[in-house]
C-alpha cells in the first residue's frame, strides 16, 4: 500500500481540459487554474446547490487526491478526467445527501466501492454514523486508507452487505451489480421506518421499486444534478 499523505491545501486542475460546457466564465483570462475544492463549489453552484464550507471543501480534495493515486493501481472508477469525477461522483453524491430526510442516524452504503456516497454522506451529514459494505478486498483496503486519511467516523465491512446483521435507518445503493437482487437485500436491511435510497435512472425506478417488495412506499423521484434522467429514488418500510 502507498504511504499516506495528509489532506492537500488543493489538488490542481487545469480549466482547459474540461468540457467547454463546464467551463466557468471569467472576467480575467489569465486566470486559468482552480484548487479541485474551488471547482467543486463552482459546479455545486451551477447545479442549484449550496457550496461546501472551507473544511470540507478541503476534505473533499484530499478525496479526490486518494481516489485518483489509487485508480491507477485498482480500477474505482472508469471516469479518468478530473471533471468528470467531481460532476458525475461528487456533486451526483452531495445532493443525494442533502436530499436524505432529517433523523436519519445510521446509513448503509450497500456496495460501496469508492465509498461513494457513502463518504460524501458522511462529510456532509455528520449526524449520520455511516456503513460501508465492500465485498472485494482492494476496493475495502482504500475504503479503511480513505477513512482513516479523511479522518472520518466511517465504519468499513469487508464483506457482502447481506451478510450484516443489523439494520439501518437508511440504505442507499448507486452502480451496484445485480441491482434488483441488491434491492431486495437492501430492503430487508432497512429498519421498519427507514428508508430505501436508489441512485438511478428513470427507467429503472418501477422495476427496482417492485425489487423493493409491497412494504415500502415512494416519493417521487429526485433527479440528480447534471443528468437528464438519473434520479433519487426514496422509499419508506412501513
Amino acid at each position: 500500500m502507498a504511504k499516506s499523505h495528509a489532506p492537500p491545501r488543493g489538488v490542481r486542475m487545469n480549466l482547459k481540459s474540461t468540457p467547454p460546457a463546464l467551463l466557468p466564465k471569467r472576467d480575467h483570462p489569465g486566470q486559468s487554474e482552480l484548487t479541485a475544492g474551488e471547482r467543486l463549489n463552482e459546479l455545486l453552484r451551477e447545479a442549484g446547490q449550496a457550496p461546501l464550507d472551507a473544511e470540507t471543501s478541503h476534505r473533499f480534495e484530499a478525496y479526490l487526491s486518494l481516489i485518483i493515486r489509487w485508480n491507477s493501481r485498482i480500477n474505482l472508477t472508469s471516469l479518468r478526467d478530473v471533471d468528470d469525477i467531481l460532476t458525475r461522483h461528487f456533486v451526483e453524491s452531495i445532493a443525494c445527501s442533502r436530499a436524505l430526510p432529517a433523523g436519519i442516524s445510521t446509513l448503509l452504503d450497500f456496495g460501496s466501492g469508492a465509498g461513494l456516497p457513502g463518504i460524501p454522506v458522511a462529510l456532509c451529514r455528520p449526524e449520520i454514523a455511516v456503513t460501508l459494505a465492500e465485498s472485494q478486498g482492494k476496493k475495502a483496503v482504500f475504503l479503511r486508507e480513505a477513512v482513516r486519511a479523511l479522518g472520518v467516523s466511517i465504519r468499513v465491512h469487508a464483506g457482502r452487505a447481506q451478510a450484516i446483521r443489523a439494520g439501518f435507518d437508511c440504505v442507499v445503493l448507486r452502480a451496484v451489480d445485480r441491482m434488483a437482487e441488491a434491492v431486495t437485500a437492501a430492503a430487508r436491511l432497512t429498519k421498519p421506518g427507514g428508508w430505501l435510497a436508489l441512485m438511478i435512472t428513470s427507467t429503472q425506478i418501477a422495476g427496482l421499486e417492485e425489487a423493493a417488495g409491497a412494504d415500502f412506499s415512494w416519493s417521487v423521484p429526485v433527479p440528480l444534478p447534471f443528468s437528464a434522467d438519473r434520479a433519487l429514488a426514496l422509499g419508506t418500510r412501513q
